[in-house]
């Protein structure tokens, strides 16, 4: 099922932000620098995210790939922020959080809270009940972790040792009400 949101604006932190779901032939670029922006993502990383993008614009809606894309800033317009979900195959109503990232200049405003927002109300009108968010336990991430805790995701798996010696992934799960 797909849900296409009617380009919204808001303010934060002083700064007009446009969120729209379309996805431009320019996001792959937009998504690289967002990503590399912020020093967390390997470079790997980073060409899974811009490849999820490519994805969706040579598949559109099959691709099962959904984003949200803030806009503004400077220069006037850029991509700052982005989050990309998805249905998870096989069940009812459940999608994965796949990335949320917000560029390091743009980052403490407020507006990873407003992506976040965003995605769980469009998940929402796709017919999504639980959201699940996978990241790193590496000290790193304790702000992430944080973020997510904050916002009403809880803990549900600790799988040690996932992505590499020392580096595990936990799980986190959000009801939709």
């Amino acid at each position: 099922m797909s849900v296409s949101i009617a380009p919204r604006g808001f303010i934060i932190g002083g700064i007009s932000i446009h969120i729209r779901d379309q996805v431009h032939p320019e996001d792959p670029v937009s998504v690289r620098r967002i990503t590399e922006s912020s020093g967390f993502f390997s470079v790997s990383e980073i060409d899974v995210a811009v490849e999820l993008v490519q994805t969706r614009l040579l598949q559109g809606v099959r691709s099962g790939y959904h984003f949200l894309f803030a806009d503004g800033g400077s220069p006037i317009g850029a991509t700052i922020g982005y989050s990309c979900f998805g249905p998870i195959p096989c069940t009812q109503a459940s999608f994965d959080l796949y990335w949320i990232a917000v560029h390091d200049s743009f980052r403490r405003i407020g507006l990873g809270k407003l992506l976040l927002a965003e995605s769980e109300a469009t998940i929402r009108q796709m017919g999504g009940k639980r959201v699940y968010v996978e990241t790193s336990s590496r000290s790193q991430y304790e702000p992430t972790r944080v973020f997510y805790s904050r916002t009403g995701y809880v803990q549900q798996a600790l799988i040690p040792d996932f992505y590499a010696a020392g580096d595990g992934k936990i799980i986190y799960v959000k009801e939709l009400k």
